[in-house]
């Protein structure tokens, strides 16, 4: 069965996105406001919160800005009562926000590095879970996008802590797929690879920046996953792996989304 989409396939749909200031997080919020969805960008900084919604709007997108620091727990638990006052529904979150933390010996990490990491990366998470999660069975089709890392996998030195809170991620994400399955909700991960944003020069700071996708190539996959026709859940996609495989009017479950193609 082939489905046809218009200019605006996301048009209507509410989205969160957090860490939106700058990297993957920018580029998908904007991404998202220019399919048509209303994005509610999330980041410490307001004032390249402020510099995003003018790009949305330049490009006739819609936003709503939230100053939001994920070490704060109750002003994470506050945000799914916030938008419900709103919108009463959540159809889309990308949970993108995330520190690099030490990179360093196990034995010479500070208990103060290692725990920021792990605040951030996954217990904030947990904490966005929580409070989205009525919002999002509240959706016809709501899609949940982490975003992991190859780290995660635990081979690389000195990433311990980093790596620690990608694959606790990982397995927190699966679990809420799996408990989803019978509802309208979808639940997947991208792992982007190495990407040009400022978290990958200070990890690799030798590194050319022209070498790495931008993350606007990375858009692609994140808004096929927030789509309501996708089928996927419970998935770890590899960006690299989708884009060196991808059928043009293929979506990634095999259903044609374009008879023409």
């Amino acid at each position: 069965m082939t489905q046809s989409f218009d200019d605006a396939p996301l048009k209507g749909r509410i989205a969160l996105v957090t860490g939106a200031s700058r990297g993957i997080g920018r580029a998908v919020a904007l991404g998202l406001a220019k399919a048509g969805a209303h994005v509610v960008i999330t980041a410490r900084s307001l004032g390249a919160l402020e510099s995003l919604d003018d790009d949305i709007r330049a490009a006739g997108g819609a936003a709503t800005l939230l100053q939001l620091d994920l070490s704060k727990g109750d002003r994470v638990d506050q945000l799914g009562p916030t938008i419900y006052q709103r919108w009463q529904h959540l159809d889309i979150f990308v949970a993108n926000a995330g520190i690099l933390g030490p990179l360093s010996p196990l034995g010479h990490t500070t208990e103060e590095g290692f725990l920021a990491t792990i605040d951030i990366n996954l217990n904030a998470n947990w904490r966005l879970i929580r409070t989205l999660d009525p919002l999002m069975k509240r959706s016809d089709a709501g899609r949940a996008i982490f975003v992991t890392s190859g780290a995660a996998s635990g081979k690389y030195a000195y990433w311990g802590p980093y790596a620690a809170s990608k694959a606790g991620l990982e397995a927190l994400a699966k679990s809420w797929a799996a408990e989803l399955v019978n509802t309208n909700v979808r639940v997947n991960l991208i792992n982007p690879g190495a990407t040009r944003t400022n978290m990958r020069a200070r990890a690799f700071p030798g590194e050319d920046p022209a070498s790495l996708p931008a993350p606007e190539e990375i858009v692609p996959l994140f808004l096929e996953l927030a789509s309501p026709h996708c089928t996927l859940n419970g998935d770890l996609v590899n960006f690299r792996e989708w884009r060196s495989s991808a059928r043009p009017g293929v979506r990634l479950d095999g259903n044609v989304i374009d008879a023409d193609v």
